[in-house]
């Protein structure tokens, strides 16, 4: 079964050894290994649900006075893929969703719950780049299907207290929302 995982830290200088030790302890391939605003190292990587969370676990234990936020998805939603690298693709959006949150892993996470429980399309995912370590999911659906969804995912990320926005737009402009392409 494919999985992703993702680890965030503090610093540059323990990502860069966490992404060393995650592609050594077990199968696993890389997505990004980056350095982020304001100065955090994200690592992400696809597997085996096995392997993946080996290696999330292997990161989470030797560098856990780092960490800010980690996560282990089994079977994500096809639609990450596209948002993370931004090429998902519309015609037209009816009802636009956003979800901003204080980490890059939790964005994520609400993305797959988002996909998961409505149908709506994720097309853009913000991974803490220029935004001071913060992220954002943008999605689009039937207005109801965006407002199920965003309440949905914002539910479950809100126990960790790492929300820090949402809205639900319908009917947005064309005009914008091509400027979000």
């Amino acid at each position: 079964m494919k999985a992703i995982g993702m680890v965030e830290y503090k610093t540059v200088s323990t990502g860069i050894r966490a992404a060393d030790l995650i592609v050594k302890t077990a199968d696993v391939e890389l997505i990004q290994a980056q350095t982020v605003c304001p100065g955090k190292y994200i690592i992400l990587y696809t597997g085996d649900l096995s392997a993946v969370k080996a290696s999330t676990d292997a990161a989470k234990t030797q560098f856990g006075e780092a960490l800010i936020d980690s996560f282990v998805l089994g079977n994500p939603h096809e639609s990450l893929f596209r948002a993370l690298s931004c090429t998902a693709e519309l015609e037209r959006i009816a009802a636009l969703g956003v979800i901003e949150t204080f980490t890059g892993a939790s964005a994520i996470v609400a993305a797959d719950h988002a996909a998961k429980t409505a149908e709506v399309t994720v097309f853009e995912i913000r991974v803490c780049r220029g935004m001071c370590g913060k992220s954002y999911v943008l999605l689009s659906g039937t207005v109801a299907a965006v407002e199920e969804a965003v309440a949905s995912a914002v539910a479950k990320i809100s126990d960790e207290g790492l929300v820090l926005d949402y809205a639900v737009i319908p009917a947005p402009s064309q005009d914008f929302v091509k400027t979000l392409m």
